[in-house]
């Protein structure tokens, strides 16, 4: 078996659930092995959807997700789907979309994650290979393996789990896309032609985390991007540095006097312009932050107020790639031009192009010696707050006490899913749900990322719990 008796489906303490219920947590017991060896099977898959890889293992992976929505025999209609970028001619990777209508007047619920996957990166980092599924003391290792390939399987294995105990009267679409690692670049053309058959009264969008292993979360706070590509350059050409240094300001040296302008001497972001949300926050040591990031002894955390206000309410900076001469190349030379990228996270309460602006604003107002700067490769992403007010919160963390035996914590995220703001956009009338299957040690875009198997088998019976019984209201 994957997981021990004890991690079977533990019901909420005191909680009277029903006869259905009770089945239907059955059934995802059942079927959680079956669940866990689809997982496998697509993070085989090498799925990464940037550029600079090959395209072939997303449409395989495509393939993949759209034959375990077909094995459901729930769906009248399953497809794989590209959609414009922008409003040019290229199509974005290809997403799947399965439909099915909601029977006797019931709501309809929409399911989103992803295929596709962070490139691995430097694979002597990896304890286990990135792409072979490896299960270690009840973690299932690999690329993928959480972000988001256990988010597709969270939908999957719910509706298996459903349709093994009832004949599902509530409306499902399930949306499982191609290019969230590399910026949903297709999105909003997507929901644009795919409107009538996504419209849906709740919106569960499964790529986010938990608390903890035990403890489930419901997203309620996310916080915008702003990345882009920053050249900077100061001379025509390249020069002997032993004939013009100290004369001569070259671009390594321009680039380091503007990137420290980004922060102030405590670490906070120094960027006028960038705003903070006034959110109230748990509370949460500086031991646990400590250890969950892995931060070296006598290493400092950066930023003030409270440790998780830091994280959820307040923007970030982060230099996260540098083009400039390796050690091994490098020569006693000037350096004429470098460019790096530039990440930054935005509060909940800011729209990403006000923020954007107030970006560029500092970047070319703090270009030192009157280097010239140049941006391209702009991404932008607004943060969302969650009305967790609507039914499908209040069912959603109810049934989230059920399947996991722990109230949900109501928490935010530091990080971005951009495309929540084409969500409300298309659909304004949807509640939004944001849940997950990660938790604090998933590592997710990091070497040696892996997914709970105890955390995807209460997540996916607290998804079959809230498709069942939104089954049972009327709309």
């Amino acid at each position: 078996m994957t997981a021990s008796p004890a991690d079977s489906l533990p019901a909420r303490p005191g909680a009277e659930l029903s006869e259905r219920d009770r089945a239907v947590l059955s059934a995802v017991d059942a079927g959680f092995d079956r669940a866990v060896d689809d997982l496998k099977a697509l993070v085989r898959i090498p799925s990464v959807s940037w550029d600079a890889y090959d395209a072939a293992h997303v449409q395989a992976s495509a393939e993949a997700v759209a034959a375990l929505a077909e094995g459901t025999g729930v769906f009248e209609r399953v497809s794989i789907e590209r959609a414009p970028i922008g409003d040019t001619d290229e199509l974005g990777q290809p997403a799947v979309l399965a439909t099915r209508p909601a029977r006797a007047g019931r709501p309809s619920i929409l399911l989103y994650a992803h295929h596709d996957v962070q490139p691995w990166g430097d694979e002597a980092l990896w304890r286990t290979p990135p792409f072979e599924p490896t299960e270690i003391d009840g973690r299932l290792h690999g690329r993928g393996a959480s972000d988001d390939k256990a988010g597709v399987i969270a939908h999957i294995a719910a509706i298996r789990a459903l349709a093994e105990v009832v004949e599902p009267e509530v409306g499902l679409a399930l949306f499982i896309e191609g290019e969230e690692e590399h910026g949903s670049r297709s999105f909003q053309r997507f929901l644009e032609q795919h409107a009538e058959a996504l419209e849906a009264d709740v919106i569960v969008v499964a790529d986010s985390d938990n608390w903890s292993t035990e403890v489930p979360s419901l997203t309620v706070a996310l916080r915008g991007n702003v990345a882009l590509n920053v050249r900077i350059t100061t001379l025509g050409h390249a020069s002997h540095s032993g004939m013009y240094g100290g004369a001569v300001p070259d671009a390594m040296m321009a680039f380091s006097k503007l990137a420290a302008t980004l922060w102030h001497d405590d670490g906070s972001v120094a960027i006028e312009g960038l705003t903070e949300a006034d959110l109230d926050v748990p509370e949460q040591s500086e031991e646990h932050l400590r250890a969950e990031a892995a931060l070296l002894d006598g290493v400092q955390l950066v930023g003030t107020g409270p440790l998780l206000a830091r994280l959820w309410a307040k923007p970030s900076a982060t230099i996260t790639g540098v083009d400039a001469p390796s050690v091994p190349d490098a020569s006693n030379t000037i350096l004429p031009t470098m460019r790096f990228r530039l990440s930054t996270r935005i509060a909940p309460g800011q729209s990403a192009a006000d923020a954007f602006a107030a970006i560029e604003r500092h970047l070319r107002a703090h270009a030192p010696f009157g280097a010239h700067i140049e941006l391209d490769s702009i991404d932008l992403g607004d943060p969302f707050l969650v009305d967790a007010s609507g039914w499908g919160a209040t069912e959603a963390k109810r049934a989230m006490a059920d399947a996991w035996g722990a109230e949900a914590v109501e928490t935010g995220i530091g990080g971005s899913i951009p495309f929540i703001a084409d969500l409300v956009a298309q659909f304004p009338g949807a509640q939004i749900l944001v849940t997950g299957v990660e938790d604090p040690g998933t590592m997710a875009h990091s070497p040696n990322e892996s997914q709970h198997l105890g955390v995807l088998r209460r997540a996916i019976g607290a998804e079959a719990l809230l498709l069942a019984r939104a089954g049972d209201r009327a709309e």
